[in-house]
Parts: structure tokens; sequence; C-alpha cells
């Protein structure tokens, strides 16, 4: 594959999403990332296209219109604190800023080119890793996430290209807003690989939450214990993955890279390495290649661990796309890490690949080991047996 069958998109309008210098949700993890892709020479500006930002009839293709309206008003500073809490707007995890409306609106574009590139047929692939807000909701801010960017592209495929999405989530978090808005549609498979909700935001994604009407059975969770490990995560990703794209057979695969499951993300509880990281992007270009003529769009999605993981995280899903892994095996670029250095609180990664004794030892991993199998065998229960169903 040449480097021009994927297109990186990005706009420095999107680093205008930004609540406050302290907020883990910081845009100085997309400076990062593409920083160091192009000191590795592995993204030109010729692969590079623009995010473009959002209508307002696009953005309705989800949310409510007064909704809209009141982050809107909100980002210009003419709502009531009481109001703006109504729709989820000025709380610690999603406070209010200047221009919140059009920050938003570009992220919610970048995917919006993203899709249009691949369907379009002008790229294979697509990475817009200003995406992944996959918490919003119809009439609500949640989680860090003004609009829901994924939830919007998967609408807008479906009408405009009158195409199937699979979805792949793997951020820490459960992929909630995305999943509830298409929660009776069977022409949208959601896969959520998360931390279960025993123990973090947002306390949703049970092997039980299955679909409703003719969705149900569309819907697949694969909550994973606290402290999973990179071998029993990989394991049930690609379990979870493969049984769902053979089931649903796609037109378009549309994955979440959170990268907050790593053991370095200081809000979540797995305990991954950039070994899951590598293995993420590299089954999804595998499977969209087998079911779907190539169609991936990869966006971003949490990970706040912005010096050490993210970069080499999400960096990793441009070096799949383009087949350039062999870039993996090298040491970061000293320039990149001389550039940063300075600014970071914690020393620099010098490889891509995480030093393995880093890691403390976890007692109980053959316990959470098969915890994990356990669960993913009942989340697939119900895809097995309708394709028993099916062949009978």
């Amino acid at each position: 594959m040449k480097k021009a069958d994927a297109c990186y998109v990005y706009s420095h309008e999107e680093h205008a999403y930004h609540f406050h210098d302290k907020h883990p949700f910081n845009p100085r993890r997309l400076t990062l990332t593409k920083d160091l892709l192009e000191t590795c020479s592995s993204l030109d500006h010729s692969s590079v296209i623009k995010a473009r930002k959002a209508t307002e009839q696009e953005l309705a293709l989800v949310h409510d219109s007064a909704y809209i309206e009141a982050v809107k008003l909100a980002g210009a500073n003419q709502l009531s604190a009481d109001k703006a809490r109504n729709y989820g707007l000025g709380t610690d995890d999603t406070p209010l800023f200047e221009g919140m409306h059009d920050a938003a609106s570009y992220l919610v574009g970048g995917t919006l080119a993203a899709v249009d590139a691949v369907m379009n047929g002008e790229y294979t692939h697509a990475l817009h890793l200003g995406g992944g807000l996959h918490h919003g909701f119809r009439g609500k801010a949640s989680g860090f996430c003004i609009y829901n960017d994924s939830a919007i592209a998967i609408e807008y495929v479906k009408q405009t290209y009158q195409a199937r999405v699979l979805y792949v989530d793997t951020d820490a978090h459960h992929g909630d807003g995305v999943q509830w808005s298409f929660y009776d549609d069977p022409d949208v498979f959601t896969l959520s690989i998360h931390e279960t909700g025993r123990y973090l935001f947002p306390g949703t994604g049970s092997i039980t939450e299955r679909g409703a009407g003719s969705g149900y059975g569309f819907k697949l969770n694969i909550p994973l214990e606290a402290f999973t490990e990179d071998d029993s995560f990989i394991a049930s990703y690609e379990t979870a993955f493969r049984e769902a794209v053979e089931f649903f057979k796609p037109d378009l695969i549309l994955t979440v890279n959170g990268a907050d499951s790593h053991y370095l993300d200081p809000l979540t509880h797995l305990h991954t390495s950039l070994k899951s990281f590598h293995f993420i992007p590299k089954l999804a270009h595998e499977l969209a290649h087998e079911y779907c003529a190539g169609r991936w769009v990869a966006v971003g999605g949490g990970g706040y661990d912005h010096w050490r993981v993210v970069p080499r995280a999400w960096g990793s899903i441009w070096l799949e796309m383009t087949e350039q892994t062999h870039i993996l095996d090298q040491p970061i670029p000293t320039d990149w890490i001389d550039r940063w250095k300075s600014e970071s609180d914690v020393p620099l990664p010098t490889r891509w690949h995480d030093d393995q004794s880093m890691f403390p030892t976890i007692p109980r991993k053959p316990i959470i080991t098969a915890r994990n199998q356990q669960t993913v065998e009942k989340a697939l229960f119900s895809i097995r047996n309708e394709k028993k169903l099916r062949k009978s």
C-alpha cells in the first residue's frame, strides 16, 4: 500500500476544543502525535486533509436543535448556569469555554471529512485523531464530549451512502453515546471493549445491553476486569471483533482508539502496554480489507497520559494504515524528545515499545484472565446462536 491510500485529517481549529489547562482532555495530544509522525518522516503534507466545520444540519442528525442552541449560547456566555447544567454543560467534566460550539463543530466536521474521503473512494483509510467523543447524547454533554462526532458520522454515512457501519470502540470507557444512538438500529453494529462499569464512568456497557427491537443482537459489549493485561485484552478484542465482523459484514468499519487502557493512564484501572496499541489497528486493518474493501475510518478518543502514551499509541494507527510499522522497531527520534522534554513533567519515552519491566506484577492475573474469557463467551452467545439459526 502506498502512503496516498490513507489520509490524515487535521486542522488547527480543532485545538480550540480546550476546556482549561488543567483539564485532562487537552488538544496537546494532537500536536504531540502529529509532530512525532512528522519527525519520523512518516507523515507528509500530501497526506493531510483539513478538518471542516460541521453544519448545524449535520449536527442535528443526532443532536436536538434545542441542545445545539444551548451549546452556542453557553459558548457565548449567554446561558445561565442552571440551564447549562440541564444540558450537561458547565460541569467539572465538561466546563464552559468561549466558542465551544465552533470548536466542537470542527471535531465533528473532521470525522465527516474522514468518512467522505473513504466512502467517496479517494482514500482507503482515514485517521482523524480529533474525533472519538463517544459520550455525547442527543440532548446532553457528558464525559468531556459536547457533540458526538462518531454517532453523527455513522448517521451521515447511513443517509448519504446507504451503508452499514461496524463501530468498534477500544476506549477504556464504554461507548455509551454511540450505542444508545443506534440501540434499535440493525444497520449499525456497535462493539465496545472497555473496563467494567463497576469501577469506571459511565457505569454502563454490560453484556446484557444487546440492543432493542430490530436492533437486538447488533450491540456487543465486552466489559473487562480492572487490571486486565495485554494478553487478555488482545484475546478478548480479537475474538469479539472477528466474530462481530463476520456476523455483520459491514460496508465501513469505524474505530474509536482511546489510549486510556494503558497502565500509565491516570483515569482508568486497566493494565495494558503499547503491545495492545500496536495490535488494535493491525487487526482493524486486516479485517477492513477482508470484509469491506479496506474501508476503515479511525478516530481518537480518551487517553490522558499525554507525553508517554498517547503520541505512541495514536502514532501507531497511522503507521499501520500506511504500512510503515517497521518504524516501531526504531528509537523515538531525539529531535522530538529534545523539542518537548522541557515542557513535560515526566521523562519522555525513547522507544515505541514499552519496557515490560516497568509494569508491576498483578497477582490475580489468572483469575482476571478467566473472568474475561467467561465474559467474552457470554457476550457472544447471541451472535453464535443466531449464526446457528441461519445455517439451519
